[in-house]
């Protein structure tokens, strides 16, 4: 198969020079579903785009009769993030010109819906309860689509928006008639791979066949994949109040692979072969060997995301003899050491701090040099 690739611009600077996105765009031979994937929406994630580079060779090397519907891949979906430096140090998680967080910019349709002009989502269940699945699906996309255009004319107008709604509109617009949202990341810093799952989506994350995932029980739909999927989850919850009990065929998945500023080899490799598995799981793709053999008896481990504990220095000091990444640790044991020192005529000190609660060491500070207050680590408790 051969993809169309489409280039859409997204900032014009002021040397002159135009940012731009590239997607490709993989149609099959039957017309059907339609998965996007984007890639490096914080600039120091890498990662995924070689995840995606790895999907596009593979998908050209495909019969368009394998594939049902369509695959949309987005790399380096952020330029500007991926471009941004400080001395050798990619950082790219927020915009310089603001300081807002890039993946906390999204059109959540449902605080849109609340605005008093608009039908709340309790109203368009009620007004959809007569329909069938089918129907109720392609009427509300519809009506997404219609409002988040609605919103981006807001663009053209005299005074104009900030750049960070202009990059929303141009990236958000890719997926809003999607089925399935592949968001790739990374941590900025040191991590295991793992993803993030709705609740109840918790049969598909068995597909990417990760150990780790991080379940969503709090949320604010301001991220890319709350955006897309967090409208259809609460449409979801207003026809079961009404006695209609129904999932839509929409899923959105953040899958965090590896560390930041580097390209992990295994990861890459669990992130082709999970998304792989996860298209052929969904009927997209027709491959032989696929689903994996694994698939079927895959455990995943759940930990709710309002659990998780980080730890931060309580003086500053340097890291040392810490817990390893993806470390069990129990209540009690030793965390990690720092080593203090001062300005007030004393020797310098180690300090040992414990273990609040037992956990998963999921993400450590890639900086061994903390001052009072700063992140140091993030451990996974209470698995479900």
């Amino acid at each position: 198969m051969i993809p169309d690739i489409e280039s859409v611009d997204i900032a014009h600077l002021a040397s002159g020079d135009i940012l731009a996105i590239q997607v490709y765009k993989f149609r099959g031979a039957t017309p059907g579903k339609k998965a996007y994937l984007q890639a490096n929406l914080h600039g120091a994630e890498l990662s995924g785009n070689a995840v995606i580079y790895q999907l596009i060779q593979f998908l050209c090397d495909l019969d368009a009769s394998q594939l049902l519907g369509e695959i949309w891949l987005v790399p380096t979906c952020n330029p500007l993030a991926t471009n941004q430096r400080s001395h050798h140090y990619a950082s790219g998680r927020y915009n310089p010109y603001t300081g807002i967080d890039w993946n906390r910019i999204f059109w959540d349709y449902e605080k849109d819906s609340q605005s008093p002009d608009q039908m709340s989502l309790a109203d368009m269940a009620q007004a959809l309860i007569e329909q069938d699945s089918k129907q109720i699906e392609e009427t509300f996309c519809k009506t997404l689509i219609h409002r988040f255009q609605e919103q981006a004319k807001q663009e053209h107008t005299a005074s104009g928006i900030p750049f960070e709604e202009q990059y929303c509109y141009r990236l958000q617009s890719l997926c809003l008639d999607a089925n399935y949202v592949l968001d790739l990341h990374s941590s900025t810093n040191q991590s295991i791979d793992y993803l993030y799952c709705f609740q109840g989506r918790e049969q598909s994350a068995k597909y990417f066949l990760l150990n780790t995932a991080i379940l969503l029980d709090t949320y604010d739909g301001d991220a890319f994949d709350e955006a897309f999927l967090k409208p259809w989850l609460s449409l979801e919850a207003e026809l079961a109040k009404l006695g209609k009990s129904l999932q839509f065929d929409r899923e959105s998945w953040t899958l965090e692979l590896g560390s930041g500023m580097q390209i992990n080899p295994d990861s890459v490799y669990r992130g082709v072969r999970g998304i792989k598995n996860y298209l052929v799981s969904k009927e997209m793709l027709k491959l032989n060997r696929f689903p994996l053999i694994q698939t079927a008896s895959k455990t995943v481990q759940f930990f709710p995301k309002s659990k998780s504990k980080k730890y931060y220095a309580k003086q500053g000091g340097m890291l040392q003899s810490r817990v390893l990444l993806g470390a069990w640790v129990t209540s009690g044991q030793l965390l990690y050491q720092l080593l203090v020192f001062n300005r007030e005529g004393r020797l310098p000190e180690l300090v040992d701090v414990p273990t609040e609660e037992s956990g998963l060491v999921y993400d450590l500070s890639s900086n061994a040099s903390v001052n009072q207050g700063e992140y140091i680590l993030e451990i996974l408790t209470h698995p479900q």
